[in-house]
């Protein structure tokens, strides 16, 4: 992909490890905390978008689900955020960013996410949202007790109840969510092991988080705490992780490459060369920099240069589908469309994951390069991009302006409809739906998509 757009997201619900964030029990556990919610009250969570990436991910995680006995098909999503960080959500797989630069093997990542599906495979979130109500009722019952203290005339004795009661409700949550953290590290052993994977990247990562909170001078109190501390985490695990047979196994070569290639785009389009030069200064010439290098030289608006970096790429690795995409995106850069939309099908033709993010590269470049021929082919790659994920507010976007320029204005209103429909503006999307079903045909598949817009309840249009 040629930008690395971070879009809005609709609010997510809840993940273990990085939404039900301990600091928003201690604000306010009782004041209207909703669980699922309150990490997004803020607005959108951002996300990178990247085929590569997403790829990737998903190769990493499809062993583990399946050792879990989960379905496969969960849906992978990049958060633009330099913490070392992953959660789930039941339905989807989240990975920080920062988390994919700072690990240096994929087993490292691998070892997050069997953790994550520990949590998943163990029903966590469910259970979580059941003890939170509990917490909230157990709460509310203690400050009825020192209100009814307070009206007899013991005010400071009633404040003392309802603080006595938020605490006591605040540590039997996070004792329990320890404990539910400590099932997700050994159920990520088990599902590791029948995978032949080593524990080794997952003990780094806790390793990392340890020398973090050391490094900070924090002294924190442990029954204030939603995961157990690093360190007792490392001492419970490394006896497990060292009997298994598969401790010592590295990671195949190939992949090690293609993670150190996302590493390496994950830098480039973050600007933080200076690190990954680091992370790769045994190989200065190699693959990854040469990669970040090729990027820079996109983005920075010299696409004459980057076309020689990458065709140096593609010559070295003329099957990988990304040098290709790559080579879209210069020549977008370059104002020139129609070499743009070439790369990008042959991209296409080389992915084997069938990426929506190729296909909308694709249709966006055949829109460049106008035509009548080629708005066709736009509509049909866009299309295709919407039947592999229905809810990118970026392909129907997309898919609107080539309506438009067909000459086919109800087709690009609901287009636009669904684009904000699913970038969360309720509002606009109902002004769209109305205006498309003027001119669809009554009872046709668009024309009841509109009407299923029109019937959301939402705010009029300002």
């Amino acid at each position: 992909m040629a930008t690395m757009p971070v879009i809005p997201q609709k609010p997510l619900t809840t993940g273990l490890c990085l939404l039900i964030a301990v600091q928003f029990l201690l604000a306010g556990l009782f004041n209207g905390f909703v669980t699922g919610r309150a990490a997004a009250q803020t607005g959108a969570i951002p996300i990178i978008r990247d085929a590569e990436t997403e790829a990737l991910i998903s190769d990493y995680a499809r062993p583990i689900l399946q050792a879990a006995r989960q379905r496969t098909d969960i849906r992978v999503i990049i958060v633009n955020d330099n913490n070392f960080n992953a959660f789930v959500d039941g339905r989807r797989i989240f990975v920080n960013s920062g988390a994919l630069i700072e690990a240096e093997t994929p087993n490292e990542i691998i070892g997050v996410l069997a953790h994550e599906v520990g949590h998943l495979a163990g029903g966590h979130q469910y259970r979580l949202r059941d003890r939170i109500k509990q917490a909230q009722t157990f709460a509310v019952v203690g400050m009825l007790l020192g209100l009814g203290t307070g009206l007899a005339g013991g005010g400071a004795a009633g404040g003392g109840i309802m603080a006595g009661s938020r605490e006591m409700a605040l540590r039997n949550l996070l004792s329990y969510q320890r404990s539910e953290e400590t099932i997700a590290d050994r159920s990520a052993i088990t599902y590791l092991n029948q995978t032949g994977q080593s524990a080794k990247g997952m003990l780094k990562t806790f390793e990392r988080f340890s020398n973090n909170l050391a490094l900070s001078g924090i002294r924190p109190d442990p029954y204030r705490q939603s995961h157990p501390l690093p360190q007792a985490r490392i001492a419970a695990l490394r006896e497990l992780a060292e009997k298994s047979p598969y401790y010592n196994k590295k990671d195949p070569p190939e992949l090690q490459l293609r993670h150190d290639l996302v590493r390496a785009k994950l830098a480039a389009y973050q600007r933080k060369t200076a690190q990954l030069r680091a992370f790769f200064a045994r190989e200065p010439n190699g693959l990854p920099v040469r990669y970040e290098q090729a990027i820079n030289a996109v983005e920075t608006g010299a696409p004459q240069q980057a076309v020689i970096r990458i065709e140096a790429l593609i010559k070295d690795r003329p099957q990988n589908p990304y040098f290709h995409e790559l080579l879209g995106d210069a020549y977008i850069k370059a104002n020139k469309p129609a070499q743009a939309a070439q790369a990008y099908k042959q991209a296409i033709a080389l992915d084997k994951y069938k990426s929506p993010q190729l296909y909308l590269g694709y249709g966006r470049a055949l829109l460049a390069a106008n035509g009548t021929a080629n708005n066709q082919l736009a509509v049909k790659a866009l299309k295709t991009a919407l039947n592999k994920e229905n809810d990118d507010p970026a392909i129907y976007n997309f898919l609107a302006l080539a309506y438009g320029q067909a000459g086919k204005p109800a087709l690009a209103d609901l287009a636009t409809a669904d684009m904000h429909y699913y970038g969360g503006n309720i509002g606009e999307a109902r002004y769209f739906a109305a205006r498309a079903k003027q001119g669809l045909k009554p009872g046709s598949a668009d024309w009841l998509r509109a009407q299923d817009i029109l019937n959301v309840t939402a705010p009029d249009r300002r």
